[in-house]
């Protein structure tokens, strides 16, 4: 069987992506980064620092950076920051050095998740909802042009996801199932 790409987890911020990219990583004996996490050791200061100092435009060039920097490094599962996918130079690296998994959730499951959280700047205002709901309208698109796998997180548990993205991500790379597949489409 063929060796499997780095993954690359994207999706909307509570959508699962630090905690199914930690599990996923342990599962194939990878080293597991969080390019947000990544940002803020390097910087010495939290997300909302640099938003406060730098603003947005700020901390995007700062995230470039860093996923460039993760997408170049071998056998690695990098989970990205929410609006990874807005740069398209992000887009790219993603898409062609490894495989993207879009982690879609709710906007529901979102705010229960985010609830508590005071560590996510784009979300400390009073309309949370339909923060969400624009970042959602704006951001979807781009998340399903970018990734070759989408796997719904919401009412699901971790392991149960991270099962589901082996079981694809290894559909994509064995010749054999590739195999099986075409011959499907052929004789139907």
């Amino acid at each position: 069987m063929q060796e499997l790409p780095n993954i690359f987890l994207i999706g909307p911020m509570g959508a699962g992506k630090s905690t199914i990219g930690r599990l996923l990583a342990a599962e194939l004996s990878r080293s597991f980064f969080d390019s947000d996490h990544a940002i803020q050791d390097r910087c010495g200061a939290d997300i909302p620092w640099i938003f406060d100092v730098e603003g947005e435009p700020g901390f995007r060039l700062r995230e470039s950076q860093m996923i460039d920097e993760l997408t170049q490094l071998p056998n690695v599962v990098v989970a990205t920051g929410g609006g990874a996918v807005l740069r398209e130079e992000n887009r790219r690296a993603l898409r062609e050095r490894g495989t993207v998994v879009y982690l879609l959730t709710t906007v529901d499951q979102q705010l229960k998740r985010t609830a508590k959280d005071r560590n996510r700047p784009l979300l400390q205002c009073d309309n949370r909802e339909q923060v969400l709901n624009d970042m959602f309208a704006t951001r979807d698109p781009l998340y399903r042009a970018t990734s070759d796998i989408t796997v719904r997180t919401d009412r699901r548990s971790p392991r149960a996801v991270v099962n589901e993205i082996l079981r694809r991500v290894h559909r994509m790379v064995d010749p054999l199932e590739i195999a099986r597949a075409q011959s499907k489409k052929v004789s139907q």
